[in-house]
C-alpha cells in the first residue's frame, strides 16, 4: 500500500531524486550519452534499439522538434557505425492531434531510415492508438517492406487477431518483422488480460504463431518462464538465427542478456535517453509500484 501511495505522488518528487532510480537505465539526456551506452553494449556483441524519450504530445510544434532530433539522431549514429536500429512512438509525433502530420514525418524517418539500410520500428502506446499505429504500419510495409517493424502487446485480448489479420502484408523479399511485449498500460479487464500466468500464456501462443507463420521475431522479455518458452518454440519451429532475436530494457538483467548471447542468440537492448527521462521514469515507477523501494533508497544514498 505505501508503494502505491508513493508511487501516485513520484510527478512531484524532485527530479534529482528519480534519477537516483533512473540513471541505471536511461543513457543519459543526450544523443552523445546513447553513442557511449551503444558503443559498450555493441562491444559486448549486443545490438541496440534507440529511443529519444517523450510522448503525448500537447503541440505540434513539439512534433516538429521531435522529428528534427530523430532525424539527427539517424544521422549521427550512421556516421558513428553502430549497430542500432531506432524505434519511436507515433504520439511523439502528434498521433492525437494531427494524424496526417504524423504520419508524414514517421514517413520522413523511415525513409531517412530505409537511405541507410536501416530500420524503424513504431512502438505501441495504449488502447486508444492502436488502430491507428496498426494503420501507419501497413501503409509505411508498403512503401518500406524492409525497413519497418511494429509492437504488440500480449495482453491485448485482440493481438492474435491482429497478427492474422496483418498477414496480408508478407512479402518474399521481406518477412513480418514484430516485436513481442507483455504490454505496461493500464488497460479495462474487458479488453486485457491481468493476471501474470495468463499474460504468459498468450504472449507464448502470440510467439508461436508468428513463429509458425515465419514471421520475424523480436522478443522483448526479461521473464525467465517466458525466455525458456521462447527457446522452446524456436528450436520447435528450427527457427534461423537471423529471423528472431532477444530484446531486453537497458539496465534491467544484465546476466540474462549475456547468457543469450553467450549461447549464440542475438541480443538487442532498448536504449532511451533524452530531456524527456522524467516523465518516462515517473510512468515506469507507477506502472510499477515495487520499483518505489529504489526510490526510498535514494532517500538515504548520496553519491
Amino acid at each position: 500500500m505505501l508503494h502505491k501511495i508513493i508511487s501516485r505522488t513520484l510527478p512531484y518528487f524532485p527530479p534529482k531524486l528519480i534519477w537516483q532510480f533512473s540513471k541505471s537505465y536511461i543513457a543519459g539526456e543526450t544523443s552523445q550519452d546513447a553513442i557511449n551506452a551503444s558503443k559498450a553494449l555493441n562491444r559486448e556483441n549486443i545490438m541496440v534499439t534507440l529511443d529519444i524519450l517523450g510522448e503525448f504530445i500537447k503541440t505540434m510544434s513539439q512534433a516538429a522538434k521531435n522529428r528534427y532530433a530523430y532525424l539527427t539522431l539517424i544521422r549521427t549514429i550512421e556516421a558513428a557505425g553502430i549497430n542500432a536500429n531506432y524505434s519511436l512512438k507515433p504520439t511523439m509525433f502528434g498521433l492525437l492531434i494531427d494524424k496526417k502530420i504524423c504520419f508524414e514525418y514517421i514517413r520522413e524517418l523511415t525513409a531517412e531510415a530505409a537511405s541507410h539500410g536501416n530500420f524503424i520500428r513504431i512502438d505501441m502506446e495504449n488502447s486508444p492508438c492502436v488502430d491507428d499505429s496498426i494503420d501507419i504500419f501497413r501503409r509505411l510495409k508498403r512503401e518500406f517492406p524492409q525497413n519497418i517493424g511494429l509492437v504488440l502487446q500480449a495482453y491485448l485480448k485482440r493481438t492474435l487477431n491482429d497478427l492474422e489479420s496483418m498477414l496480408d502484408l508478407r512479402r518474399d523479399d521481406a518477412a513480418l518483422n514484430f516485436r513481442l511485449v507483455k504490454g505496461i498500460y493500464v488497460e479495462p479487464a474487458d479488453i486485457a488480460y491481468k493476471d501474470y500466468h495468463e499474460i504468459n500464456d498468450h504472449f507464448l501462443k502470440d510467439l508461436e504463431f508468428m513463429l509458425k507463420n515465419k514471421i520475424d521475431a523480436a522478443i522483448a522479455t526479461h521473464d525467465t518462464p517466458l525466455i525458456q518458452g521462447a527457446l522452446h518454440l524456436i528450436d520447435k519451429y528450427q527457427v534461423p538465427k537471423e529471423h528472431y532475436e532477444f530484446q531486453m530494457l537497458y539496465g534491467v538483467t544484465p546476466k540474462k542478456r549475456r547468457e543469450l548471447v553467450k549461447n549464440g542468440h542475438r541480443m538487442r537492448v532498448y536504449v532511451p535517453f533524452g530531456e524527456q527521462w522524467f516523465g518516462y521514469s515517473t510512468r515506469r515507477l507507477k506502472e510499477n509500484p515495487a520499483m518505489v523501494k529504489h526510490i526510498i533508497k535514494a532517500l538515504f544514498y548520496k553519491e
